[in-house]
């Protein structure tokens, strides 16, 4: 367990003990806090060397937009393009980067597979179907469309 924790639950149950002496509800409540604190620790713990590599298609479907959305080095990187037999490496994305790769004709739809590496070695794989007319994945879009969405 990281020193850091160890020193906010230690002196989080002290605390609580001391709590616990002048009134029972707010040492339960005290030690509710500090369980949710330690919890969000945790969590926050398991979301670090996450890297996420996003494919996009440029506006004028001339180029492959790759982008490290994610909160760590993106290493190793291959992207691959399903239909059109195109294959390529690209250089290592720190968080919030982007490449573009450029193509010799415009793709209306193509598939791109991408696989890459975070900092410690451990492997990923996405895909992405982009189209060139604008159906991409838009996650607040509602399902039933009620009061002139966008």
């Amino acid at each position: 367990m990281d020193r850091k924790l160890q020193v906010l639950l230690v002196a989080g149950v002290i605390i609580t003990a001391i709590i616990f002496l002048f009134n029972i509800y707010a040492a339960g409540i005290f030690f509710i806090v500090l369980a949710a604190v330690a919890m969000s620790y945790f969590i926050m713990q398991d979301s670090t060397f996450m890297p996420d590599v996003v494919a996009e298609l440029e506006e004028h479907a001339k180029g492959i937009v790759i982008r490290n959305t994610g909160n760590a080095l993106a290493r190793n990187i291959h992207v691959a393009l399903v239909p059109e037999n195109i294959e390529f490496d690209v250089r290592p994305l720190e968080p919030e980067e982007s490449h573009t790769y450029p193509l010799k004709r415009m793709i209306e739809e193509v598939k791109v597979v991408v696989t890459f590496e975070n900092e410690k070695g451990a492997a990923f794989s996405r895909s992405y179907r982009l189209n060139a007319f604008g159906d991409n994945f838009e996650p607040l879009k509602p399902m039933i469309p009620l009061f002139k969405w966008k």
